[in-house]
């Protein structure tokens, strides 16, 4: 048998199955290595999600005064080209289409999607064809409310 090599699967010295020979180890992670990771990841996500949960709300509120500033100026627009605010009949959507006003310029917003606040509801207009006023009710809905609940309404 010169000239041939030999290993030890052809001399019948095979190693079991699952089993590490000498100076190998197996790579993995046992049971108590993964309890411990998920009890971190557990903690981690109890402390955290709270936090990331106000910024949330934070920035919904955040995001409805900036509405409120474009209908705002939005309304300006329409003031100018028309000589008045918009009926309280047509409401806001009078921004977006023609209802009836001379000398209507628009649209002056570009759809119907910023007449909702990030609530889903659609922002409350006053107008004494002079003055206007336009409110979101918050997250809870209602008037009044402090924090993400609190009423969000245009300095006008």
């Amino acid at each position: 048998m010169t000239g041939y090599a030999t290993n030890g699967a052809a001399t019948g010295a095979s190693k079991a199955p699952g089993r590490a020979s000498e100076g190998e180890t197996e790579a993995g992670f046992t049971l108590v290595e993964l309890l411990v990771v998920l009890a971190i990841i557990a903690l981690v996500a109890t402390l955290v999600g709270p936090r990331v949960l106000g910024y949330v709300g934070a920035a919904k509120a955040d995001t409805a005064s900036v509405q409120v500033r474009n209908i705002s100026s939005a309304l300006e627009l329409y003031f100018l080209d028309t000589g008045s605010y918009p009926d309280p009949v047509a409401g806001l959507s009078a921004l977006v289409e023609n209802r009836g006003a001379p000398n209507w310029n628009g649209p002056y917003l570009k759809n119907a999607s910023g007449l909702a606040d990030p609530w889903g509801r659609a922002y409350a207009y006053e107008s004494t064809g002079v003055t206007y006023r336009v409110t979101s009710l918050g997250r809870d809905g209602q008037p009044g409310g402090e924090g993400e609940d609190a009423d969000i309404a245009s300095a006008n």
